[in-house]
């Protein structure tokens, strides 16, 4: 069974068992969450799209840690004028363990 789960703007496709990276999500890791924003479910039966969202359904995952993406560098350069900028930036995220898909 797998699922499509909105979050702080962003859609992601999730199933049972899967380890998917998320947007930085503040909680301990260890902690369970439930996101209840499914906009589409889909099993061996068939699929179920929410009109936004489907009605009784779940994702539940455990976070399993809080991690850094590899850096972004950003260089800005005029040629012959003596201008050069660099800058770097690392986006955090959070890796979750997809524990269950349900839909009642």
């Amino acid at each position: 069974m797998f699922a499509i789960v909105r979050t702080k703007n962003r859609q992601y496709r999730v199933s049972e068992g899967d380890v998917v990276a998320f947007d930085k999500i503040d909680a301990d890791v260890g902690a369970r969450l439930e996101f209840d924003e499914v906009l589409l479910v889909g099993d061996e039966a068939g699929v179920a799209v929410g009109t936004p969202l489907v009605d009784n359904a779940r994702v539940t995952a455990e976070v399993v840690a809080h991690e850094r993406a590899p850096k972004v560098e950003v260089f800005k350069f005029k040629r012959r004028k003596g201008y050069k900028r660099l800058r770097g930036h690392r986006q955090p995220y959070t890796l979750l363990k997809v524990l269950a898909v349900t839909r009642s």
